[in-house]
């Protein structure tokens, strides 16, 4: 596993937390749970994309 992906992560999280808190504070919480609702779907995408790629080299490595 590559580090660079955990810093991809890492990185869109905070960036996530910073928006939402900045949103909460000038009263628009719709807005910044928006903002935060994208950055986890954004961090489930490059998970499941991760998982894809892991199970596929599973497959190649025992050829199923």
């Amino acid at each position: 596993m590559n580090i660079d992906v955990i810093f991809k992560i890492a990185g869109i999280g905070i960036i996530a937390a910073v928006l939402y808190h900045v949103l909460d504070q000038a009263g628009r919480k719709e807005a910044g749970f928006a903002v935060g609702l994208v950055g986890v779907i954004i961090i489930f995408l490059m998970v499941i994309q991760l998982v894809a790629d892991f199970f596929n080299s599973v497959r190649t490595m025992f050829q199923l």
